[in-house]
C-alpha cells in the first residue's frame, strides 16, 4: 500500500497535504502544468484544465484540502505547485489576493453572499496568475445561490476558476445543472496506514497513538488529528460508545439525550465565544467605536446595527457547530451498529471502532442481527432528521428509545 509519504509529488510540494489521494494528485499536477503553459501561451492538451471543478468525497477525504491545494498550485510562482514560493504559502494560508474562500458558517450559502462573490470573480487576477473561487459545504447553496452560481460558471471569466466541494455528485447535493459543468475529481477515503503515516512524520505525534487515531477515525484525517491530541475529544468519542450497551431504563434514555445535547452545545459555545467577541470588537473599530467629534452618533448607531446583524451570522455559525458535533456522535453510533452486525455475520471485516471489539462483541451476543439493524436504521434517520430541522432534542431522545428497544 502507498503511504502518504510516497505519493508521486517531490517531497515538500503542495501534493503533499493530501493523504492517500495519488489518482486525484495526478490529474491536478497535470492540470495545474496545463494552467502553466495556457498562462504562458504555449500549446497544450485542451482537457487538463477547465474553469469549474467538483471535488467530492466521503467525510475526511480531503476535498476542501485538495481544493486549496490545487489553488496553491494554480498561484505557484517557480511551477505548479512548489509549496515554498508565497504564491503557494499564501494560498494555503488562505490570505492570497487572488483566491477566495467561501465556508458556509451557517446552515446555507445566500444568494446575496453568491451575488458578491460571482462579482469579485469577474476582475482580472491582481497578484496571482488566476482568480480561484473556493466553495465549501457546494451542498449548502440555496436554490438563488446555485442560479447565481450558474450564471457565472455557464459564462466563466477568462482567468478565473471555481472549485466546489460537496460529499457526492448527487442531485440533492449539488444541482444537475451545474455538476454538468464541472470536471469531477473523486476522492477515497484514506487508509489508516496512509493517515498514521502523516500524523506521526508530518504532525510529529507518538506512533502508537498516530496508529490508534487513524484506526478509529473512520478515515477522517482531521479528526484522526483531533483525537491524537485532543483529551476531550477522546473522552467524547467514549462517552458516545457507551450508550449502546448503557440504556437499561427508561430514564438512561433522557439521561442521554441530554448528555448528548449538552455536549454538543458546549462545544459551539467554546468554539464560538472568543472568536465571536473578537469579531465584534474588529467591527465595531473598523466602524470608529470611541472615537470623537461630529458625526459620533450616527457613527454609534451605523456601528450597531452592524453589530446585530453579525450577531445573527454567528448565532446561525453556533447552530451549524452544534449540529455538527452532535452528527459526529450519531457517526460514532452508526459505526458501532455496524460492528456488531460484523460480529453477527461473522465476516472478519475490519471494524469501525476496534479498540471497542469487545463491547461490539457482547452486544451481538444479546441482539438479534434484526434488531441491531433496527438500531442502526434509527442512528441513520435520527441523522435525516436533524438534516431536514428537526429539533435535535426530539431526533436525538426518538432514537434512543428505538436504541434501547431494539
Amino acid at each position: 500500500m502507498t503511504t502518504a509519504s510516497e505519493v508521486s509529488a517531490p517531497a515538500g510540494r503542495v501534493w503533499s497535504e493530501l493523504v492517500g489521494q495519488e489518482a486525484a494528485i495526478e490529474v491536478l499536477a497535470a492540470a495545474a502544468e496545463a494552467a502553466d503553459a495556457l498562462v504562458e501561451g504555449r500549446t497544450t492538451d485542451v482537457g487538463s484544465m477547465t474553469h469549474a471543478w467538483l471535488f467530492t468525497g466521503p467525510p475526511g477525504s480531503g476535498r476542501s484540502v485538495a481544493a486549496r491545494t490545487f489553488a496553491a498550485a494554480l498561484e505557484c510562482t517557480v511551477g505548479s505547485g512548489c509549496g515554498g514560493c508565497p504564491g503557494c504559502r499564501t494560498a494555503l494560508a488562505g490570505t492570497h489576493a487572488d483566491v477566495k474562500l467561501v465556508v458556509p458558517e451557517g446552515l446555507s450559502i445566500s444568494v446575496a453572499e453568491m451575488r458578491s462573490l460571482v462579482q469579485a470573480a469577474a476582475r482580472r487576477p491582481t497578484t496571482g496568475q488566476w482568480q480561484v473561487v473556493i466553495i465549501e459545504d457546494a451542498d449548502r447553496l440555496t436554490e438563488g445561490a446555485a442560479n447565481a452560481l450558474l450564471k457565472a460558471v455557464e459564462e466563466p471569466p477568462e482567468r478565473t476558476v471555481f472549485l466546489l466541494c460537496a460529499p457526492s455528485d448527487h442531485p440533492e447535493d449539488v444541482s444537475v445543472t451545474i455538476r454538468s459543468r464541472c470536471r469531477l475529481v473523486t476522492l477515497r477515503t484514506p487508509a489508516p496506514q496512509a493517515i498514521a503515516t502523516v500524523l506521526a512524520e508530518r504532525d510529529g505525534i507518538d506512533p502508537e497513538r498516530a496508529r490508534w487515531a487513524a484506526a478509529v477515525c473512520g478515515g477522517h484525517v482531521g479528526r484522526a488529528r483531533r483525537l491524537a491530541t485532543d483529551e476531550n475529544a477522546r473522552a467524547r468519542r467514549a462517552a458516545v460508545l457507551r450508550i449502546p450497551l448503557g440504556l437499561r431504563r427508561a430514564e438512561d434514555v433522557f439521561r442521554c439525550a441530554d448528555d448528548l445535547i449538552a455536549t454538543a452545545e458546549a462545544d459551539a459555545s467554546d468554539e464560538s465565544k472568543s472568536r465571536d467577541e473578537a469579531e465584534q470588537d474588529a467591527l465595531r473599530t473598523a466602524m470608529g467605536s470611541g472615537g470623537t467629534g461630529k458625526g459620533v452618533a450616527s457613527a454609534r448607531r451605523a456601528a450597531d446595527a452592524a453589530v446585530r446583524a453579525l450577531e445573527k451570522r454567528q448565532k446561525s455559525r453556533a447552530t451549524r457547530t452544534q449540529r455538527d458535533t452532535l452528527d459526529l456522535a450519531l457517526v460514532d453510533l452508526a459505526g458501532f451498529y455496524r460492528d456488531v452486525l460484523v460480529c453477527h455475520s461473522g465476516a472478519g471485516a475490519a471494524l469501525v471502532h476496534p479498540d471497542v471489539a469487545e463491547r461490539a462483541a457482547e452486544a451481538a451476543r444479546h441482539w438479534t442481527p434484526a434488531s441491531t439493524l433496527r438500531r442502526l436504521e434509527a442512528v441513520l434517520a435520527c441523522r435525516d432528521a436533524i438534516g431536514w430541522n428537526v429539533k435535535p432534542r426530539i431526533a436525538v431522545e426518538a432514537m434512543l428509545t428505538t436504541l434501547r428497544e431494539g
